[in-house]
């Protein structure tokens, strides 16, 4: 796949307008997979996250890519569970710069 198709390109920037292509490429049996259950979304997440690391974004890089995800999942997905029926009860009730913590927060539980 050439390089115009990804998120991230060779010098490490990131291009954010791309993240809702890249998930909407991902499969939907694989999709269903990834979030029917909880701690299977949050091991994707962070294995993602490692590699994100690993090509060197920070910490904001990292935030501001979970919010677009976030962003795109209240818009498009339909919770699986309890928690993720959580999250987007707290993503919809949250102002901008309380999504922007969120976004840290969920960063950090991928992480760990």
């Amino acid at each position: 796949m050439s390089e115009h198709n990804h998120v991230v390109n060779k010098d490490g920037n990131v291009t954010m307008a791309k993240v809702s292509d890249a998930l909407d490429r991902i499969d939907p049996e694989q999709k269903e997979l990834i979030l029917k259950n909880f701690e299977d979304f949050r091991a994707y997440l962070g294995k993602r996250i490692q590699l994100a690391q690993k090509i060197g974004l920070g910490e904001e890089q990292l935030a501001a890519a979970a919010e677009k995800i976030a962003d795109y999942l209240a818009a498009h997905e339909e919770p699986r569970n309890s928690e993720e029926k959580l999250l987007l009860e707290l993503w919809k009730a949250g102002s901008k710069e309380e999504r922007h913590q969120l976004a840290h927060m969920l960063v950090k539980l991928a992480r760990n």
